[in-house]
């Protein structure tokens, strides 16, 4: 299952560097997960300063 990002996301950045899989990438107005790459490692959740990293169902 893979991760999202809602909209609490406040584009800080920090989970982009943390993804090993690089499945996170910048859009607008906020980052975003692409659910193909995600291999739910959680990497992001435990950065993401606002909770904005989900688990998708």
């Amino acid at each position: 299952m893979a991760h999202k990002i809602t909209d609490e996301c406040v584009a800080c950045g920090a989970c982009e560097p943390e993804c090993p899989v690089e499945a996170i990438k910048e859009g607008d107005p906020i980052f975003v997960i692409d659910p193909e790459l995600c291999t739910d490692c959680g990497a992001c959740v435990d950065v993401c300063p606002t909770e904005a990293i989900v688990a998708e169902e």
